[in-house]
C-alpha cells in the first residue's frame, strides 16, 4: 500500500548545465536552491537585493540591473539608528551611511553585467501581498511617495504601511513588463518559475492561500504564454506530496531540511541536464571535503587527505575546463603548507 502520492515533475524542454550562469530571485526559498547550487560551484549571482517576496517588489529589482541604477544618499533613510533602503533587505543596512550605499551600489553593478550575460533566471515568489507607504508614513519620514510598494518594512510602525493583495492581473502586467525588459536587454535569457512552500502565517491561513493562489495562477499565464519559460512545482511537492507536519520546522510556516532536500532532489532531476546532474555529484564530495574538520589536522592521515582532495580538484579542472576550482585549489594548498 502507498502511503504517498507519487509525483514527478516533468522534465524541461531546455536544461541547465555548468556552462550557464544562473541569476536567483525571490523569496527564501530561492536561497534553498541557490545555496546547493552554489555549494556544487555553480555560476551563479543570488538575490543582489536580498529576500523579496512579491512580484512587484521583485520585477522592480530586475528592472533596475537592466539599467544599472545607482543609488544616491537621498534614497536612504535612518530608522532606529540605522540607514536603510526601501527596496532592499535589512541585511544591506548598516549604522554608516556611505557603507550601506556602496554595498548596494556595488551589488547593483554586479547584478547589471551578470544578467547580461546570464542564461537562467530563476525565480521563486513567495507572496502576493504588498506593503504599500501611507500619508502617515510619508510625513514621518518615509522619503518615497505615497503609494509607493516596499520590498522590506525595516520594522517600521505600522502606521506607515498599507497592506495590498496584488491582484492577478497586477502580478501579470507587473511580471510582462519585466521579462520584455530582461529580454531586450539579454535575448537568450530563460526563466525557471516556482511559488514558496514557505506558509505565510501572519498573514491568516485563508489569506495565505489566496495569496498563494494568485501566484500560481499568475506564473501559468505567463508560462503559457512565452516560450523559454517554466514552472517547477516547489508549492506542490510539499503542500500535496509531504502534506505532514512533520517536514516542517517548529513554526510550522518553513519546509524543513529533510522537506527541502525532498524537493531539491526533484528541482535536479526536472531541472538539470544528465551530465551536469552526475558532476554535480562529483562536486559535493570536493564541498564536503572543504567542510571537513579534521580532530588531529597533523596526523599523516589528514595530510594525504587533503592532498588526495587537491588532486580530485585538479583533475575535474583538467576535464571540465569551465569549472572554476581555484577557490577550492588554494584551500587545500593552503590547508597542506599549514599541515606540514
Amino acid at each position: 500500500m502507498d502511503f504517498m502520492m507519487n509525483f514527478e515533475p516533468a522534465k524541461q524542454s531546455s536544461l541547465i548545465s555548468y556552462r550557464d550562469k544562473i541569476l536567483l530571485m525571490g523569496s527564501c526559498f530561492t536561497e534553498h536552491i541557490g545555496n546547493a547550487l552554489a555549494d556544487a560551484r555553480f555560476s551563479l549571482l543570488q538575490n543582489p537585493n536580498g529576500i523579496l517576496f512579491d512580484t512587484h517588489s521583485v520585477c522592480r529589482s530586475l528592472v533596475d540591473y537592466t539599467t544599472n541604477k545607482q543609488y544616491d544618499e537621498s534614497e536612504l533613510f535612518r530608522l532606529n539608528e540605522v540607514w536603510n533602503s526601501w527596496f532592499h533587505h535589512s541585511r544591506f543596512s548598516d549604522t554608516d551611511k556611505m557603507e550601506a550605499l556602496k554595498r548596494i551600489n556595488g551589488l547593483q553593478q554586479v547584478a547589471h553585467h551578470f544578467v547580461k550575460e546570464a542564461d537562467w533566471v530563476i525565480i521563486t515568489l513567495g507572496s502576493s501581498f504588498s506593503y504599500r507607504i501611507t500619508d502617515t508614513g510619508k510625513k514621518e519620514g518615509a522619503f518615497v511617495d505615497e503609494g509607493t510598494p516596499v520590498a522590506n518594512c525595516h520594522r517600521a510602525p505600522a502606521a506607515w504601511f498599507r497592506k495590498h493583495m496584488m491582484t492577478i492581473q497586477e502580478s501579470i502586467e507587473s511580471l510582462d513588463g519585466c521579462l520584455h525588459r530582461l529580454w531586450q536587454f539579454n535575448p537568450r535569457l530563460k526563466f525557471i518559475f516556482t511559488v514558496s512552500p514557505v506558509r505565510h502565517l501572519r498573514d491568516g491561513v485563508v489569506e495565505n492561500n489566496r495569496s498563494k493562489a494568485r501566484l500560481i495562477e499568475t506564473v501559468h499565464h505567463l508560462v503559457n504564454k512565452f516560450e523559454n519559460l517554466y514552472y517547477f512545482p516547489a508549492y506542490e511537492l510539499v503542500i500535496d506530496v509531504l502534506r505532514d507536519y512533520r517536514f516542517y520546522d517548529i513554526d510550522f510556516a518553513h519546509p524543513n531540511y529533510l522537506a527541502t532536500e525532498y524537493v531539491l532532489k526533484k528541482f535536479m532531476r526536472a531541472c538539470l541536464d544528465e551530465e551536469t546532474q552526475q558532476l554535480m555529484e562529483e562536486m559535493k564530495k570536493i564541498s564536503l571535503a572543504r567542510r571537513h574538520k579534521p580532530f588531529q589536522p597533523a596526523t599523516s592521515a589528514h595530510k594525504q587527505f587533503l592532498k588526495s582532495s587537491a588532486a580530485k580538484a585538479e583533475e575535474l579542472q583538467k576535464r571540465y575546463p569551465f569549472l572554476n576550482l581555484k577557490e577550492d585549489l588554494d584551500y587545500f594548498n593552503a590547508a597542506q603548507k599549514i599541515s606540514e
